[in-house]
Formats: structure tokens, sequence, C-alpha cells
């Protein structure tokens, strides 16, 4: 029987000396790139919200310049989608509306709201055709309507429904993202579409719709600014610094509403008469989340449990975060 040739030492020293090689040019790579991710703060934005003007003005980046800082940006068509980008770490900071929150957390995500935004109603609302049959709320009674699943759009469709005096199980839902939605409506697939601002202006500025009905006396319809605890822990100042840096923003948005327009509308490739009309019914601007905001948010997260439309009840106190 032939024998199994042994290593020899000198054999068994020439492998280990390639091992130590290949870990050594690795191991400074990896490093560099853990340096660099721990040196980026990534950021998720929706169109026409508070944080797609302070990239196009691009003063965070020079601010965070000086603490060694690099700044990514993510683009998000819903809040939900970014939601899911801050729960599995694919983002560290985003904004989004009322609602996306709320089901993340039923979710389990450890999200952790840092600022609320101004009040956005008017930008918010249910959009029919033109010639549509459909009057009030009350003839969207077995009709199909589309939005976008645990976005602000949902809780607005709710609150309309139960003031109509109709359950949601009266209407079809049709779960679409506002891209799906606008070709959905425009060929006729859905009855009526909720959305926000600035789909709804260039909806109704572009595609003979009207807007039944807006969310004043409904909803609110927030931003809220939303870290991961990761980030919160390791650069506490840096997302002051952020806040800071979009109240500059939202003030030079609400005192510059032409040249908001303009960049809106190149940026989003929207009509500027349709970016017009969004830009001149909202107020931009930054909000400390005080008692009545928790309470409004609760109020919120409230109404998707008792529906059924959140596996659990969550606490939107335990989820503020609050400087020690």
């Amino acid at each position: 029987m032939k024998r199994r040739k042994r290593s020899t030492p000198a054999a068994f020293m020439g492998i280990l000396c390639v091992l130590v090689i290949f870990l050594t040019a690795c191991s400074p790579a990896q490093d560099s790139e853990n340096a660099a991710q721990e040196n980026t703060i990534r950021i998720g934005y929706q169109k026409n919200g508070p944080l797609l003007i302070v990239k196009e003005l691009g003063t965070l980046e020079k601010r965070l310049k000086d603490l060694g800082l690099k700044v990514e940006w993510y683009e998000f068509q819903a809040g939900p989608a970014l939601q899911e980008a801050l729960n599995t770490g694919s983002i560290d900071f985003g904004r989004s509306g009322d609602s996306p929150p709320i089901f993340a957390q039923a979710s389990g995500s450890d999200l952790k709201y840092v600022a609320a935004g101004k009040s956005k109603f008017q930008g918010s609302g249910i959009l029919v055709k033109e010639d549509s049959a459909i009057q009030s709320i009350e003839d969207l009674k077995g009709k199909k309507i589309g939005f976008a699943k645990g976005s602000s759009s949902h809780y607005l469709l709710v609150k309309a429904l139960q003031k109509a005096g109709l359950a949601y199980s009266d209407i079809e839902p049709a779960y679409l993202s506002p891209g799906d939605a606008r070709i959905a409506f425009e060929q006729g697939d859905i009855d009526a579409w909720v959305v926000w601002d600035p789909f709804t202006a260039d909806t109704e500025n572009t595609a003979d719709a009207r807007l039944l009905v807006n969310g004043e006396g409904l909803t609110s319809d927030r931003d809220y600014f939303l870290s991961s605890p990761e980030l919160l822990e390791q650069h506490e100042e840096t997302v002051n610094i952020m806040i800071e840096e979009i109240q500059k923003a939202c003030e030079w948005a609400n005192t510059h509403p032409e040249e908001l327009t303009k960049m809106l509308s190149g940026v989003l490739g929207i009509e500027e008469s349709s970016m017009r009309i969004a830009v001149e019914r909202r107020e931009y601007g930054v909000e400390e989340i005080d008692e009545a905001i928790i309470k409004e948010q609760q109020s919120i997260a409230d109404t998707f449990f008792e529906l059924k439309l959140i596996p659990k009840k969550v606490s939107v106190e335990e989820a503020v975060y609050h400087a020690e």
C-alpha cells in the first residue's frame, strides 16, 4: 500500500507564510472599508421633502466635512421602503410621513424619532378624475382606491372613510407605489388615488384630476425625521447639526418660493406650474417632538391597531429620542 507523503516542516512553514501574507494584504482593505462606513452618514429622502432641499443646497456636506464626515444620499418613492432601509442598516437617517414609522415599529424596528415637521395636510388628499361620478367620500363605497400601504395616505384614507361613516372594508384597496398608482389612475384601473405633493399637484395640473378632499380636519400629515440608534450613539452631535441644517433649509424654502419651485421642478422633472402649486400650499419647518405631537402620533398608531392593520400595539413615546 502506498503511504501518503507527510508534509515536512518546511512545507508547513511555506503554507503558513502564504496565509500570513494573504491576511496581511486583506486586513488593511477591510479596515479601510469599515473606517469609510464609520465616516459616512447615509441619508434617505423622498421627493419634495425637506431633505431633498438640504441635498440640493449642499450645506450639510460643507458643515460635516469639517468633522471628517461624508454624506451619501438615497432616494425612496415612499416612506415604507425608506423605513425598511433604516431598519436593515442600509441608511442611518431619513424622513418620512406619519404612518411608516408606526408600521416599522410594529414590525420590530428600533428606529428613533428625533424631530417633527410642520403639518402639510393641504397637499395630501384623495384624487378622482375630473369627469368622475364620485362627488363625495360616501361615493367611494365599493370603489377601488390606490395608495401606498403603510404610508401617510393610508391613514388619511382611513380617517376620511370614518368621517363619512364608511368602514375600511367598504372599499377595495389597491396597494401601489406613487409611480404605479399614477399609471393606474390615468388608465382608469383605479377609481381614486390617495397621495401627497408633488404627485397630487402634478396630477391635478396635468391629468384632468380634481382633489375630492385634502387632509384638513383628517390628519396633520407631518414629516418625521428618524435615526438609527447606532447613529445617535456614535454621532449624537452630528444628528443635532443635521436638524439645524434642515431647519435652515426650511427657512430658505419658505422665503424663496420661486427659487424653490425652479429647483424642485428641475430635480424632479415636474412642470414648474405643478411644482408652484405644491410649494405655495406648504410651510416647511422643524418642530421639537412634544407631548401634543406624541399624542397625535399615538392616535394614528392606535387606529391602525384597532383596524388590525398592524400586528401589535406600539408606544410612540418609547421610540422618541431624548438627549441625556
